[in-house]
């Protein structure tokens, strides 16, 4: 039984949580600290991890409960949420890096692009992104990928939308679906979710979405908005100052380490009913996400690091200057935790679950429309898929392990629905693609929301089958 379980069988009746609010001032609650996010979020351009922290405020607050159990659930929250993902999110940092500075992203993409014809070009990109983004947080696979995306266009005289739309879309998958990503794991933490189970139903949906939202999509959006490349900013590539880099078979065998580990141990988890043999035990200790990402990462020093021709000193400083960025994101996640947590205590969560029974609604498309709403809103994927996670947690209390994943799926989905002049993501697009504010809405916001739908889809049509 999961510790969500434990937790809902411990507190049957709201006297229990920290305030005895009824449902309508719960449900006021919710929707104040949720609004409080949005508008400090958006309007104010505050900090979403200070946003999230005084939106925890004002929801304890109209909820009645004591500000000191607001403040414990909040900092529980924190504590326990960056206990179980930040390890996890600094070691995708570290790697994803390693793979930018040695050189081991441009050489994936050389080695694709040079087997690849013309009318294949845009399927190479998305399976370009789709690799990249496998251990990079967006906005650097973004940045990495940008020059690649312009120097194609321009050289093989290709339409942008052709080519980068499918890039786009391949990380964006990425980003919103398979963990190690931030969101997916902050997701899995707060729905007891199986992390195995996750990636292998994440990439099974994530393969069909990239390809109609990217390559497919990216025909449509051809004829909508035509672009030229701006040549000003095409940053240099990181190999342009390597003598040497990794070799594309080690490069790709680095990055395809943790998600192999993680999935044979869900392999091995669903045919081996003995816990107790070695075999489960073996996969049990390799396959869980901190060892699997840990050994990625050391694999990484010398597949990517030392192939390179880095010395120990830059290897060090490499892996240092990995963690600084991660900070912001840490501090947001670990925020949404808190936020979460003060949800399920004030019984905002046990308030959804019994609305959930009543309406006679799938609880997957529930949380989708939960994320939606949140993503629309602050313009955060992160922030979406933290907050609705928290919302729905609950409802995943009597799921399977197969049909838990599909809500954190489902989540995600909804985290990355029609992205706005508020998501900091749309102007880093716009920008680097020389497009207008109308043009980013009819390329990029139709992409992400096509994602989504899909995604979705994909997500009912598995929970009527396994």
């Amino acid at each position: 039984m999961s510790a969500l379980s434990v937790e809902l069988l411990a507190a049957p009746s709201a006297t229990e949580f920290i305030t005895s609010a009824g449902d309508a001032q719960l449900g006021i609650a919710a929707l104040a600290g949720i609004a409080t996010i949005i508008l400090l979020i958006t309007r104010w351009k505050m900090h979403a991890f200070l946003a999230l922290t005084i939106g925890t405020g004002v929801l304890g607050a109209v909820a009645g409960a004591p500000l000191a159990k607001t403040i414990t659930s909040f900092t529980t929250g924190l504590g326990t949420t960056v206990a179980g993902v930040g390890v996890l999110i600094a070691l995708g940092a570290i790697l994803g890096k390693l793979l930018a500075d040695s050189g081991g992203a441009d050489q994936i993409v050389d080695t694709i692009l040079a087997r690849t014809s013309e009318r294949r070009l845009p399927w190479a990109m998305a399976l370009i992104a789709g690799l990249i983004g496998l251990p990079l947080f967006f906005e650097v696979g973004i940045v990495l990928l940008i020059p690649v995306v312009l120097l194609v266009a321009r050289r093989g005289n290709q339409s942008l939308m052709r080519v980068g739309i499918p890039a786009l879309a391949g990380l964006s998958v990425m980003h919103g679906l398979v963990p190690p990503h931030p969101g997916p794991l902050a997701a899995i933490d707060s729905i007891q979710a199986d992390l195995g189970t996750t990636l292998a139903l994440g990439v099974l949906i994530a393969l069909p979405t990239v390809a109609i939202a990217g390559p497919l999509f990216g025909r449509v959006a051809d004829r909508w908005v035509k672009v030229t490349p701006p040549e000003h900013l095409t940053p240099p590539r990181a190999s342009d100052d390597l003598e040497k880099r990794p070799s594309f078979a080690a490069t790709v065998a680095t990055m395809l380490l943790p998600v192999v580990l993680m999935l044979l141990k869900a392999l091995v988890d669903v045919l081996e009913k003995d816990q107790g043999s070695l075999v489960y035990r073996i996969f049990d200790v390799i396959g869980s996400p901190l060892i699997a990402l840990l050994a990625a990462v050391v694999l990484g020093m010398f597949t990517l690091g030392r192939a390179a021709g880095f010395t120990k000193e830059r290897i060090s400083t490499t892996v240092e200057k990995s963690l600084g960025p991660i900070a912001g994101i840490l501090l947001i996640v670990g925020a949404g935790g808190g936020f979460k947590q003060t949800l399920i205590d004030c019984g905002v969560g046990q308030m959804i679950l019994n609305w959930s029974q009543s309406w006679n609604i799938s609880p997957l498309l529930l949380a989708w429309l939960i994320a939606v709403l949140i993503r629309v809103s602050t313009g955060s994927a992160t922030v979406a898929t933290i907050s609705a996670a928290g919302l729905v947690a609950p409802l995943a209390a009597d799921m399977s392990s197969t049909h838990t994943a599909l809500l954190v799926l489902a989540v995600g989905a909804g985290s990355l629905f029609f992205s706005l002049v508020n998501d900091a993501v749309f102007w880093l697009v716009k920008e680097y693609f020389g497009m207008t504010v109308p043009q980013t809405l009819k390329s990029w916001s139709v992409m992400e929301t096509i994602i989504s739908v899909v995604a979705l889809g994909f997500v009912l049509l598995l929970s009527l089958v396994i």
